[in-house]
């Protein structure tokens, strides 16, 4: 074959080769769905209504919130396009806020409460890296309430073996400046270091000023906080801002109860301790204590053992030699109980 006939095939490899490595103008970048959320929820807490809802799926430049004021006869039915031209943007959550939010996200819009019944339509709008708004969330509409309580006070804190008991002064006022106080009654919360979110502790609307927690542990703190509850027009309950807070740290500093019903029995070459269980659930051990001398301090007797077990026995025992023993209970804690009534014996 000729170096002729080679020609053409040599010059349509190289054009192919040059096209292979032009440059194209950059395609378009490819243009994600608009996220958007159908689950806003909120609730009025004293002056100020808090918006909730989950995390968005990607990054997002920011989220912006809008808000309408209507009056309460304004038409329920309300296109995008008409909230749109009538909202305001309220606030915006940019995307390092939203960075260093957890799977909620929450804003709060403070209120000026009037006497003039209105209705607050909020939404919220995603607004993708790109600086394109998406479409609205679901509407909220809320009617809050003008004569929310003021916050209670927390005056004090009891605490005992088995309860932490909280009391506290109720509110005077409204946060609109009337009085008394619209007040139904109120909802304790506490927080702790397994469960840092509020959590409510009170499974009917309290009507005292006082709360009995029983549920808790040794070791563990807890935060408290207190609301006072009233009614809006539709009659669901509205909370005030959260009382002061108040820490509580119990410690078991409790001793258990002295045993009781303690026998004894001698046989030979030893003596023998018979007594029931503590009914305390908290008792992990016995401590035996042994005197030749009943008068002698509790304190100067001998400790003989530790033990887990409500039996004990006695092998360094002299013929003829009347000892005498108590036992104390011990917690988990390391508390120790008085001492048990004495008994005694002789080695026989």
């Amino acid at each position: 074959m000729t170096r002729t006939r080679f020609a053409p095939l040599l010059i349509a490899s190289a054009l192919l080769l040059s096209a292979c490595g032009k440059r194209r103008p950059p395609l378009p970048p490819v243009q994600r769905a608009p996220q958007r959320t159908e689950l806003l929820s909120g609730v009025q807490q004293g002056p100020q209504v808090i918006l909730s809802w989950p995390a968005p799926r990607s990054p997002l430049q920011r989220i912006d919130i809008y808000r309408l004021v209507e009056p309460l006869d304004a038409p329920l039915p309300l296109t995008e396009e008409e909230f749109a031209a009538r909202a305001s943007i309220i606030g915006y959550l940019s995307a390092d806020q939203l960075a260093r939010a957890g799977q909620t996200i929450t804003y709060t819009d403070p209120l000026r409460l009037t006497p003039r019944p209105v209705r607050l339509r909020y939404a919220i709008r995603y607004v993708n890296r790109a600086g394109q708004p998406g479409p609205f969330s679901n509407f909220l509409l809320l009617e809050p309430a003008s004569r929310v309580p003021m916050p209670p006070t927390i005056s004090d804190v009891v605490q005992s073996e088995q309860a932490i008991t909280i009391r506290w002064t109720a509110p005077t006022a409204n946060v609109d400046g009337s009085a008394p106080a619209n007040l139904l009654g109120y909802n304790i919360y506490r927080s702790s270091n397994a469960e840092p979110a509020l959590q409510p502790l009170n499974q009917q609307l309290l009507t005292t000023t006082s709360f009995v927690d029983r549920n808790f542990r040794f070791g563990e703190d807890y935060t408290y906080v207190v609301r006072a509850v009233t009614a809006d027009s539709q009659g669901n309950q509205v909370e005030s801002l959260n009382s002061n807070a108040v820490r509580v740290s119990p410690r078991d500093i409790y001793p258990p109860s002295a045993p009781t019903a303690v026998t004894i029995a001698a046989a030979p070459g030893r003596i023998s301790i018979f007594f029931p269980a503590n009914p305390e659930r908290d008792v992990v051990a016995y401590q035996i204590y042994r005197a030749l001398d009943p008068s002698l301090p509790k304190e100067r007797w001998t400790k003989l053992a530790r033990i887990t077990r409500t039996t004990f026995q006695d092998e360094n025992v002299v013929a003829g030699v009347r000892y005498y023993y108590y036992v104390t209970a011990i917690d988990a804690a390391g508390n120790e109980s008085p001492p048990s009534e004495v008994v005694s014996e002789v080695a026989p």
